[in-house]
């Protein structure tokens, strides 16, 4: 009886050691914790689907299969900080009104896409960032007398629907004749044909379409913002983890010189001032 206890619990203890060897337990880290999340993925698959936009020029503009723009050149730099290679990365184009639910539902592992932190969107997804702060503007004809929101009042404006810039219209201008695309390029369509008086979204992004060689000398950004719109990194609420690691890589891009090289890539030829990326304003990746 004694002998079978005994190899019953040393059969155990080698089952047990072989677990161990081959990794039954989980992805364990250095600290003894399962590494989840984006962490876990980008160090077990070497890849990340990001979503971004692909119709915003100098942000997120795609041309064939290449994807171009600061988000992009964003969302590189914090794949490279999580040990993923540009070839690992597959970039998915997302709209304003599905960005939450492409998170949720893990079509994409993070959202890079002029995404604006707020208290409805912190409900269900997490933010790293911000690494930009914009404001929304005005995008309106060259010769329009639009000289800010407060002379909307009865014109037609133009933004996406689900957008932070439309619901500010609805809520605060309710004057105004709010047009919703899905889309701020069908915006910018509608506003060269005449059937809008002027397009509304953050500053840099009007700057972005201002400059298209199409509209050169058509439209202008009004230069009168009246918001503050934080660019955040989105992914999964629960992952806290990711966030945390995704402001570390922020905060290393703004001394080694990679965050003012996206800047470059991408946004120098609108004119705008390189801006300074703000650590001290990095969310604290609240917990679930």
């Amino acid at each position: 009886m004694r002998k079978t206890r005994t190899a019953a619990a040393l059969g155990a203890l080698s089952l047990a050691l072989t677990l161990v060897a081959c990794g039954g337990g989980g992805d364990s880290t250095g600290g003894g914790e399962t590494a989840s999340g984006i962490v876990g993925k980008a160090s077990s698959q070497h890849k990340l689907v990001i979503g971004v936009k692909n119709d915003q020029p100098g942000l997120g503009l795609q041309t064939g299969n290449t994807y171009t723009g600061f988000d992009v050149e964003i969302a590189k730099i914090i794949a490279k900080g999580l040990g993923v290679p540009d070839t690992g990365i597959e970039f998915k184009t997302t709209v304003s009104s599905n960005r939450e639910p492409f998170i949720q539902q893990g079509q994409v592992d993070l959202v890079v896409a002029t995404y604006t932190i707020n208290d409805e969107r912190k409900k269900v997804v997490n933010f790293a960032g911000p690494y930009f702060i914009a404001g929304q503007d005005l995008l309106v004809p060259t010769a329009s007398t639009i000289t800010g929101p407060e002379a909307l009042a009865g014109k037609k404006v133009c933004s996406v629907t689900g957008s932070t810039p439309a619901k500010r219209i609805q809520t605060d201008y309710k004057n105004v004749q709010l047009q919703q695309f899905d889309s701020y390029s069908k915006c910018v369509t509608a506003l060269a044909g005449g059937q809008v008086d002027a397009v509304t979204t953050d500053d840099i992004i009007l700057a972005g379409y201002a400059t298209q060689s199409q509209y050169q000398g058509k439209f202008k950004v009004v230069g009168k913002k009246f918001s503050e719109e934080p660019y955040g990194i989105g992914l999964k609420k629960t992952d806290v983890a990711g966030c945390n690691k995704i402001n570390d890589i922020l905060r290393a891009s703004a001394s080694d010189g990679s965050y003012q090289a996206a800047w470059d890539a991408s946004l120098k030829a609108s004119g705008a001032a390189a801006p300074k990326l703000d650590v001290s304003k990095l969310t604290n990746c609240p917990a679930a």
